[in-house]
């Protein structure tokens, strides 16, 4: 089942009697149960594309649908968990509160609201700050509330703008665990980055934007697996040092097979490959004009 359909989506913006088109055309699915990055460089239009799912915008032709849903229905709204690229609240309100506010917006009953606000601060490291007025959070913290508050409701499908922005290491493996705990409880999410390490740890997909167009898409599985140009293999040597033998994919099993008939002692085979940074640089070089590359 597609949780998201986006079909033909154009946006255009008018800049001094100028148009400027931010989405061109853009069509992709999102299964259900699925991590999706979305990928590209700034000004690329991955927000003004969750804009549009989220109904803050208007496309100027096409359309999305969320469980079905044409998007700009309120009821396909209400299953969304969605974290903006920066997340404001009424600073005047203590954390506690805020995600009150959100409950009692989503008709929470008031018999499970404060449980759950206290399973989503504690989730988010936020208990400790729970009763502190939200001006004194700093970036980190209000990105981990904006997250709690997305989390709150417990709905199926999650929106992330650049979920890991503001966040210290630490921050952003928290953000990657609960993204992939999300996912084995069967929720699906879409998420925008340009941080390709952190796709390459918890996405499924992968599709890449550049000035409004999906230029790629492909599994993670897939890009790492064809990205491999040999191997590393790692034996105990002379003098009991370790010493390294670099062959290609064609070799490998080859040289493993001479290794072992001779007793020799394999420690370790690493695959030399691109990264998905690799892909995704490569991916949007190849869109760059040859007289702009010089």
């Amino acid at each position: 089942m597609n949780i998201v359909e986006i079909n033909a989506l154009s946006k255009e913006y008018k800049v001094k009697k100028k148009r400027i088109r931010a989405l061109d055309n853009l069509s992709l699915t999102i299964q259900k149960g699925e991590i999706f990055g979305f990928l590209g460089p700034n000004g690329a239009g991955k927000s003004t594309t969750i804009k549009i799912l989220t109904d803050q915008i208007r496309a100027t032709s096409g359309s999305a649908t969320i469980f079905g849903i044409q998007s700009n229905k309120a009821e396909a709204r209400r299953q969304i968990g969605y974290l903006p690229e920066n997340p404001a609240f009424y600073d005047f309100m203590t954390a506690r509160e805020y995600l009150s506010f959100t409950g009692k917006c989503f008709n929470m009953p008031e018999s499970s609201l404060a449980e759950r606000t206290n399973q989503v601060l504690a989730t988010l490291d936020l208990l400790d700050a729970a009763n502190r007025p939200l001006k004194g959070f700093s970036k980190g913290m209000t990105q981990r509330l904006g997250l709690a508050q997305a989390l709150l409701h417990d709905p199926d499908l999650f929106i992330f703008d650049e979920p890991m922005s503001g966040l210290d290491p630490v921050g952003r493996a928290m953000v990657k665990k609960i993204i992939k705990d999300l996912k084995n409880k069967g929720k699906t999410v879409f998420f925008s980055t340009h941080i390709t390490s952190d796709v390459e740890v918890v996405c499924d997909r992968v599709g890449i934007l550049v000035k409004g167009r999906l230029v790629a898409i492909d599994s993670v599985e897939h890009i790492m697996a064809t990205g491999i140009e040999g191997y590393i293999i790692q034996i105990r040597g002379q003098d009991n040092k370790t010493e390294e033998i670099k062959v290609s994919n064609s070799e490998l099993n080859g040289v493993i097979a001479r290794l072992l008939a001779d007793n020799v002692k394999i420690e370790r085979v690493n695959p030399v490959a691109h990264n998905l940074e690799d892909f995704f640089l490569d991916t949007i070089q190849a869109q760059v004009p040859t007289n702009e590359s010089q």
